[in-house]
């Protein structure tokens, strides 16, 4: 019951998986992941699937957690913002390789409108972008009708 407390759900505990919202849930398995005090917490993609002020929210609660209970996280993401705002450690991982290594030295919590937060935020997306996706080979032109032959 405390990691559901920790977690604001202490309320909510006799309810079915089916009647708590994505938010609720979200919130549900990060009590279950600190239920044991670990030591390190490892996230992978955990707020993907939440709308942005949900996920603003689990910022925030992920972050009070952090301070409270001392754990390290480990966070993969794909949203750069949401590594500035969570990180002490940015880490740009490109063909298996460290493309870029950032400290994140802005005081807690960030202000997403500050401009330190808005400059390593610019300049995570500019290394991202500097190396856009290849290109698929278009499709084979068809022969035009002009170049068939026929035979009888």
């Amino acid at each position: 019951m405390a990691a559901l407390a920790d977690v604001g759900l202490a309320d909510r505990a006799g309810e079915w998986p089916s009647r708590l919202s994505g938010g609720q849930r979200q919130r549900v398995a990060l009590a279950r992941a600190l239920v044991h005090k670990p030591r390190l917490l490892l996230l992978d993609e955990p707020l993907g699937a939440l709308d942005a002020l949900t996920r603003i929210e689990m910022h925030a609660l992920i972050e009070r957690l952090w301070r409270e209970q001392g754990f390290t996280a480990l966070l993969v993401t794909h949203d750069v913002s949401e590594a500035i705002a969570l990180a002490d450690r940015v880490l740009l991982i490109e063909d298996g390789h460290a493309a870029l290594d950032l400290r994140v030295p802005l005081e807690r919590p960030r202000e997403r409108t500050a401009s330190g937060f808005t400059t390593l935020e610019d300049r995570v997306l500019r290394r991202v972008l500097q190396h856009p996706p290849v290109e698929e080979a278009p499709p084979a032109r068809p022969t035009p009708f002009s170049r068939w032959r026929w035979a009888a």
